[in-house]
């Protein structure tokens, strides 16, 4: 009997201690429950703050991209200055969607590769008058520089963030993909000319820019010169990347699609080998998009420039005309010279739109002839 009874206050006590056991751990799980609440609450709240702010900066960069984007048929600032690897980087990339959000007339981009002033401003002016909305302009000049036009003047705030320039170097072809990657970055121009202080257009503006926008092909003059100042620059160790059978020569005075301007900008690969290799006998200018063009994108090309020089003086530079030379016999022999050239792969009469290199007395005589020939 005493057995019994004891038996049945250990189990009691037993039953007393599991109870508390449970109690107090319910109480555990109850208290730690309502800790985690707490802690969740706290770094959810937290969380979310965070995702909100960020997410508030990230759409507020969103839309001003967005609102950069609206505006790309326009400059970006030409007064920010971009290190050239960067600014050929934005200037290569090309969008998947052939369609355009926003309203984009086809523009020609004049490039002007100048020393310092460019005295034909009146005539170009005149030249562009009336036209806004189909053009683009960009000035590389030496640094230091500072084109001084009134800010009504097509030229206003045209000039780009520039580099030192000397002649026969890798630095004259350097300006000229600076000038191509500027203006690349708009991307309502279609057509890329690249020009001289000393150049002047002679057409009006609307023959120039129908026979540019429409034209299948670009306009670099390139070819195969066997002598010692063709194949004579080239550089062995270009070999096998370049060779000989495919090294060209041609004037630096180009006119390009924005296809072949992008093509250009982006390649690393053979101007690494010009900079390289292309030096003084050789000159990049001559060469370096002449060859590059021949090895990958002939058959876009129309091997001719439509810029026109005199060279029957001989030497390493044409023949300057001064304000003697000017008359309206000259420039009608200029528009049409009785030579004949394809464009669109049918003959005609009208290969040259420019011309070069007029010293600054032809401006005056040039004015009074650009409303009786050259019809602007």
């Amino acid at each position: 009997m005493k057995s019994t009874t004891v038996d049945r206050h250990i189990g009691l006590l037993n039953l007393a201690k599991t109870l508390s056991f449970l109690v107090v751990f319910v109480a555990g799980v109850v208290v730690g429950m309502t800790a985690s609440s707490q802690i969740n609450r706290y770094f959810v709240s937290q969380t979310k703050l965070y995702f909100y702010n960020n997410m508030n900066n990230h759409f507020s960069a969103v839309q001003i991209q967005n609102h950069a984007s609206r505006n790309c048929t326009s400059k970006m600032n030409l007064s920010d200055r971009l290190p050239d690897m960067e600014l050929f980087w934005r200037a290569s990339m090309v969008p998947k969607r052939a369609e355009f959000p926003f309203k984009r007339v086809p523009k020609v981009a004049f490039m002007f590769l100048t020393r310092g002033p460019l005295p034909m401003i009146p005539l170009w002016e005149r030249f562009f008058e009336g036209h806004r909305e189909y053009f683009s302009i960009y000035v590389h000049a030496l640094p230091g520089f500072e084109l001084n036009v009134s800010t009504d003047s097509v030229f206003y705030e045209s000039q780009i963030p520039s580099k030192m320039v000397r002649w026969g170097t890798v630095a004259l072809a350097d300006a000229e993909r600076r000038l191509l990657a500027n203006a690349l970055l708009d991307f309502s121009n279609q057509r890329f000319v690249l020009l001289s202080e000393s150049c002047i257009p002679i057409y009006n503006f609307l023959t120039v820019y129908k026979y540019l926008i429409n034209s299948d092909h670009s306009f670099v003059d390139s070819y195969d010169d066997p002598s010692r100042y063709g194949r004579g620059r080239y550089n062995r160790n270009m070999m096998p990347d370049i060779t000989l059978q495919q090294w060209r020569k041609g004037s630096q005075w180009f006119e390009l699609s924005r296809e072949l301007a992008v093509n250009i900008v982006a390649d690393i690969r053979y101007y690494t080998i010009f900079r390289k290799y292309c030096k003084p006998s050789c000159y990049p200018d001559e060469h370096y998009i002449q060859t590059f063009l021949n090895m990958f994108y002939g058959s876009l090309n129309a091997n001719r420039s439509i810029t026109w020089v005199d060279w029957s003086m001989g030497g390493p530079h044409p023949a300057t005309l001064e304000a003697g030379n000017i008359t309206q016999g000259f420039i009608q022999r200029l528009r049409n010279n009785g030579t004949e050239c394809r464009y669109n792969s049918e003959k005609t009469s009208v290969c040259y739109l420019f011309a070069r290199k007029f010293a600054p007395s032809a401006l005056e005589p040039l004015l009074n002839l650009t409303s009786k020939v050259m019809e602007y």
